[in-house]
């Protein structure tokens, strides 16, 4: 597992943002947009402050860099996030699993740095696990299996001989047929209990591993969470940009949750 130092405060700034689940592109191309522009207006309000921003995966509904060409569109907050970098505020990506394929590009071209795994982080005096949170905790073994089809460099290589419009359009197919199942099945029998969440049970499996760890930060499940899991770590998911617009904060001693509704956060 990755583990990263204390970064230094320069001039003042103290201020550590985590926003994930952004998925652009659908479900339609005005409402992407929408979301878009306000994500770079939050981008726009919290950078003065920001220490470092934490994007924790799923920027794009479907991400796949070709060799030389990548998915069209996005463009105001690819601008927004190298406008960001150039100025010297650090920007980290991981990798969810919609945008699974990120790679050179996004590093070379926009200064993100790239996660492809779990990491522990040490802001201040608190310590972080950060990870998307796909494929983690108990059971969900059909996904397990494919995010390893996903990640084999030779089923990457295999797609990438299909054209790009052939196969952003089938990407996108299975993207939403995987969401509408998913929200049916959410609709049917409701969100789990907490204490059923698989994010749950492997933060509190893991909190056993690294008692050091103050926050279980994740992406990935679209429900805004901050719980305690026990006497000394709390457990933070995200929530998302399509229907919460969720986003956390530290500010050298404390974690918070916020809203982010019609451009004025929220606590």
């Amino acid at each position: 597992m990755d583990h990263q130092s204390t970064p230094k405060h320069r001039n003042g700034r103290k201020k550590i943002y985590f926003a994930s689940d952004f998925h652009l592109g659908v479900p339609t191309y005005k409402a992407s947009l929408e979301r878009e522009k306000l994500l770079v207006q939050w981008l726009d309000e919290v950078r003065p402050d920001a220490e470092a921003i934490f994007l924790m995966g799923d920027i794009f509904d479907f991400w796949f860099e070709y060799k030389s060409v990548i998915p069209k569109g996005f463009v105001r907050l690819l601008g927004k996030l190298a406008e960001i970098t150039d100025s010297g505020t650090p920007v980290h990506l991981f990798k969810g699993n919609h945008d699974i394929w990120a790679s050179s590009y996004l590093q070379t071209e926009i200064g993100i740095e790239l996660h492809s795994s779990k990491l522990i982080a040490r802001f201040g005096d608190k310590c972080f696990f950060l990870a998307h949170g796909d494929g983690l905790g108990p059971g969900d073994t059909a996904y397990k299996f494919m995010k390893k089809l996903f990640q084999n460099r030779f089923n990457q290589r295999l797609f990438r001989w299909l054209h790009p419009d052939l196969g952003t359009r089938i990407a996108l197919f299975f993207s939403r047929k995987s969401r509408r199942a998913n929200n049916m099945k959410e609709e049917k029998n409701g969100n789990p209990p907490l204490q059923d969440e698989m994010l749950y049970k492997y933060s509190l499996r893991k909190s056993e591993q690294y008692p050091e760890i103050d926050y279980f930060l994740f992406g990935h499940r679209h429900l805004p969470t901050n719980v305690k899991l026990n006497d000394k770590a709390r457990l933070v998911i995200l929530g998302d940009w399509i229907n919460h617009f969720t986003y956390a904060v530290f500010d050298g001693n404390h974690l918070e949750l916020k809203y982010y509704l019609n451009g004025k956060p929220n606590s």
